[in-house]
């Protein structure tokens, strides 16, 4: 029994990591929809996962990417994509909620520009 931990850990320690790319949460709900379809169920973590989206993920997926887009096309200095992600999870409607979500982060985004974040996400928030 005492070998099976270090055989996990041998195998996990061969795992390595390609490539990190933020997810959003509207994306993450497609995602599971997709493996619950596939396996026909979810594992306990994967069920809570499912249950915290559905309460606070109301997003389509084509007005997420359209948003993302939308918004690298602002072209803001210093922000990148983890960063959009962010915001497009939170959904900020005001100045204000914009710079308590990337207070995360250290990046600060001048007033003209998180006005045009706001107005853009507020015109996306409407349609949720």
């Amino acid at each position: 029994m005492e070998q099976q931990p270090e055989l996990a850990r041998a195998s996990m320690s061969s795992l390595k990591i390609i490539e990190e790319v933020p997810v959003t949460l509207v994306h993450l709900k497609e995602d599971l929809q997709r493996i619950k379809k596939r396996d026909e169920e979810l594992n306990f973590r994967a069920n809570k996962t499912e249950e915290y989206l559905n309460t606070f993920s109301t997003m389509k997926p084509s007005d997420a990417e359209e948003l993302f887009s939308k918004l690298k096309e602002l072209g803001l200095p210093r922000v990148r994509d983890d960063h959009l992600v962010k915001l497009i999870d939170l959904l900020p409607l005001n100045v204000e909620e914009l710079k308590t979500v990337m207070s995360a982060y250290s990046v600060t985004i001048s007033t003209d520009n998180a006005k045009k974040i706001v107005d853009l996400v507020v015109e996306y928030a409407k349609r949720s």
